[in-house]
């Protein structure tokens, strides 16, 4: 067998062996539709860059637990790649973090899907709601993991676990899809900026830009920062132990 031949079985292998290493993914079809994105300007503790406006979108497909451990190390096993650290709360079930934006993106094309949209992402989490989160106009720490020394609004205060919890640990959305609010934030596709206020469909945000958007809220912060239309960004290299992400592709 000449060299170049060997060298072809050898990739050929290889591709194999990653393919039948990665991790499953349990999905919820999301269905297509339209709803208004962002939060009225009556809506307690809103910020100003969170401009209302109509979207639609194309059904697709999202994980309905956020990333975990478990599958990331496979991805990171079956790459070569250093895996995160777990801050020393255990790996497994409980939601990836310490990865940055392009880790996540890396994870999503590895399994040949990709991040959301922030659209998608808060298309999702709404579930068909208009209220501030997807449980009503307030949330508990029996429905979502963040710090219940800050509860929203009139709320009293909660419990602070000061660390994730493993993914499904409370109840899901009307679609199906869990820790939507709290656990860790999660990295979205688009790059930062003010939103078009005009009516849009399936937008995918700026081409270019020096922040990635994350959403969702986390285990350390306050509920305000769960607010289905509450938006954050980072410079996408940059890794924290509340930010992981979840993963979609198209039905």
């Amino acid at each position: 067998m000449g060299t170049c031949q060997l060298i072809f079985l050898l990739i050929i292998a290889a591709f194999f062996t990653s393919s039948q290493n990665k991790p499953a993914i349990e999905w919820i079809d999301i269905p297509a539709g339209s709803f208004i994105m962002g939060s009225p300007a009556a809506e307690f503790d809103r910020n100003e860059y969170e401009i209302q406006h109509q979207v639609t979108l194309n059904a697709f497909r999202m994980s309905k637990y956020e990333i975990t451990f478990a599958q990331y190390d496979s991805f990171c096993e079956a790459t070569g790649r250093k895996k995160p650290d777990d801050n020393g709360w255990g790996r497994g079930n409980l939601p990836v973090f310490n990865v940055s934006w392009y880790d996540a993106e890396a994870f999503a094309r590895w399994m040949g899907c990709r991040l959301p949209t922030e659209a998608e992402w808060e298309y999702a989490c709404r579930a068909g709601t208009t209220t501030p989160f997807h449980t009503g106009d307030n949330i508990t720490t029996d429905q979502a993991n963040y710090n219940g020394n800050f509860p929203y609004k009139n709320n009293p205060k909660g419990v602070y676990r000061e660390k994730t919890t493993p993914v499904g640990s409370f109840a899901p959305n009307a679609f199906g899809l869990y820790d939507m609010h709290g656990n860790v934030w999660e990295w979205v596709s688009d790059w930062y900026d003010s939103y078009n206020p005009a009516s849009l469909i399936n937008p995918a945000g700026p081409v270019q830009g020096k922040y990635k958007v994350y959403r969702g809220g986390g285990w350390n912060l306050i509920a305000q920062f769960c607010r289905s239309a509450r938006r954050r960004y980072f410079e996408p290299e940059r890794k924290f132990n509340y930010m992981g992400f979840r993963i979609v592709m198209q039905k």
